[in-house]
């Protein structure tokens, strides 16, 4: 079995800033780290392997300091990566990056069938949580988002049966392979890497492709140019302006809340 995971190279956003005259993210000092949903969907993809055999690769789309998730990727237990990289690809939204993994997914398949893709549920970078759906599409395999739980791999009959998260609970599916899957961070617990991992990890050299390494890539839909998303505006939200502390027993907070509800649905009202 051939499970691929797309992972993605984000800045630390604990501690990044928006620029007030750009409207854009300041990166500047602020460390690159492995997009943490998809460090999830790493491990659940070691772990399906470790239980059902086969293999694990990765895939990134990014600058060439980006071999540093894959290598990552490498020290929880990956087999193989592989990063896109060219100048082609920048300023990509989730439609042009959908496009481009899909080209490098294909090229993989090639070289061997893939049975399984995993992507995180969203890069905290960008939070919409629309490449993974984006690749299922076309590649035309069905896509499954939102997952907590892989229940069941069956690589002779070829399906795989996991818990998907709802608002009020959780539901069952069952989907044919190959399919895509988006994980959540509770769908398990990141490993402790050991030693050997860690060893490969560091010597590690992915296998690096630029657009023109695929085939058949339509350079219209890629990057700046394949992106229609505009970013108009971003900014960071205000504090409340009538925001304050209330004090005294449980008794009288609850009193001062309740009148200060009630004093404001009254001015809500009149307006």
């Amino acid at each position: 079995m051939h499970i691929v995971v797309c992972v993605k190279q984000v800045p630390d956003t604990k501690i990044i800033k928006v620029n007030p005259k750009t409207n854009t993210l300041d990166r500047r000092g602020v460390p690159a780290i492995l997009n943490p949903y998809d460090g999830h969907a790493v491990e659940e993809a070691v772990r399906i392997k470790n239980k059902v055999g086969g293999k694990v690769s990765v895939l990134s789309m990014g600058p060439p300091q980006a071999t540093e998730v894959i290598k990552k990727s490498i020290e929880i237990g990956a087999d193989a990566g592989y990063l896109i990289t060219d100048r082609r690809f920048a300023g990509a939204d989730t439609l042009a990056t959908s496009y481009a993994l899909y080209n490098a997914l294909k090229k993989i398949a090639k070289e061997e069938p893939i049975d399984l893709v995993l992507c995180g549920l969203h890069a905290i970078d960008g939070d919409t949580g629309q490449v993974g759906p984006g690749i299922a599409r076309r590649l035309n395999i069905p896509p499954v988002t939102k997952v907590i739980k892989v229940e069941e791999v069956n690589v002779e009959k070829k399906y795989i049966k996991v818990h998907r998260k709802i608002e009020d609970g959780y539901e069952v599916i069952q989907a044919q392979l190959p399919c895509l899957i988006t994980v959540e961070k509770e769908i398990n617990e990141i490993s402790y890497s050991p030693l050997p991992n860690m060893i490969k990890a560091a010597r590690y050299k992915p296998v690096i492709w630029s657009v023109d390494d695929l085939e058949g890539v339509d350079i219209s839909q890629l990057g700046l140019k394949g992106s229609p998303t505009v970013v108009g505006k971003m900014w960071a939200p205000k504090p409340p302006e009538k925001a304050k502390m209330i004090e005294g027993s449980s008794a009288e907070q609850v009193k001062q809340l309740v009148s200060t509800i009630l004093a404001e649905k009254s001015e809500l009202f009149q307006q």
